[in-house]
């Protein structure tokens, strides 16, 4: 279920609310059971509730239209202080509910008119939340990222031809500097070539013990502000009973290829619940 074109403009009523819908789960006693009321949610919004639609459960807010407007959106996007606050509460809400059972995970900002339109398409999309919820329960997603540190910046001085006696240039100092040169970006091809072999590497010792992987963008030290090269960033999918083996993958990983390698998780299975 993705977010729906006309939900955030559906209402030029400043007065108007429409449902907001953070995830959806199977109906069964225990998730009838669930009280979520105490849950915060988004600002500004009514009490988080469950919506009973035969054989699924959303996890929904009622909501001020007036703060979904795609003027308003737009500039909450531009904002990252603020987008983070309604990305939190919009997680908090679906680990919440995930505590007590698998659960497909929905974009931030999927709305819907009223609880009608949401109830409708949670049943035009019933085999696929049925998928998305088999393929995930007992599981959890894990992050990993891998880095190699950035090489030793030359110095300057050492690479700079060296002057003759009269002030110019030593005969062959300007063919020496250029094999220097090339000697420098050959060992930085080399290095990068290796880095990558081991993402490689590390990516297939961790798919073998995960049910599904994902191989994500690799962030950029102008992005993260991290000056190591990063070389891999993955997510898994691995079974509960299973959990214990990841730290100790990850770190027999790291001594064997002395890769900087980070894991994170468990985490609810965002990376894992398809186009729903």
């Amino acid at each position: 279920m993705t977010q729906p074109s006309d939900s955030r403009a559906a209402s030029s009523s400043a007065n108007a609310a429409v449902t907001y819908v953070f995830a959806v789960c199977r109906s069964t006693r225990a998730t009838s059971a669930l009280d979520v009321t105490g849950v915060a949610g988004l600002p500004g919004g009514e009490a988080v509730r469950l919506l009973p639609s035969g054989l699924l459960t959303a996890v929904v807010q009622t909501v001020p239209a007036a703060d979904f407007t795609d003027e308003v959106w737009q500039r909450r996007l531009s904002d990252r202080e603020e987008i983070e606050r309604y990305a939190r509460a919009h997680h908090a809400v679906v680990s919440a509910v995930a505590a007590h059972g698998p659960v497909v995970p929905l974009p931030l900002a999927t709305l819907y008119h009223d609880d009608d339109r949401a109830r409708s398409r949670l049943a035009d999309e019933a085999d696929r939340f049925h998928t998305a919820l088999k393929r995930v329960a007992h599981h959890a997603e894990w992050g990993v990222k891998v880095y190699r540190p950035l090489a030793p910046e030359p110095d300057p001085a050492a690479d700079a031809p060296p002057p003759d006696a009269a002030g110019g240039r030593a005969p062959g100092a300007g063919l020496a500097y250029l094999n220097r040169k090339r000697g420098a970006q050959a060992r930085r091809e080399k290095l990068r070539e290796q880095a990558l072999d081991v993402a490689d590497s590390v990516d297939a010792e961790l798919r073998g013990l995960a049910a599904a992987s994902r191989r994500l963008r690799t962030h950029g030290a102008a992005l993260s502000g991290d000056q190591r090269v990063h070389v891999l960033n993955a997510t898994y999918l691995v079974a509960d009973e299973r959990a214990h083996e990841v730290g100790r993958l990850v770190a027999a990983l790291g001594e064997r290829t002395g890769a900087q390698i980070e894991l994170s998780g468990p985490w609810v299975p965002y990376s894992f619940v398809g186009e729903v």
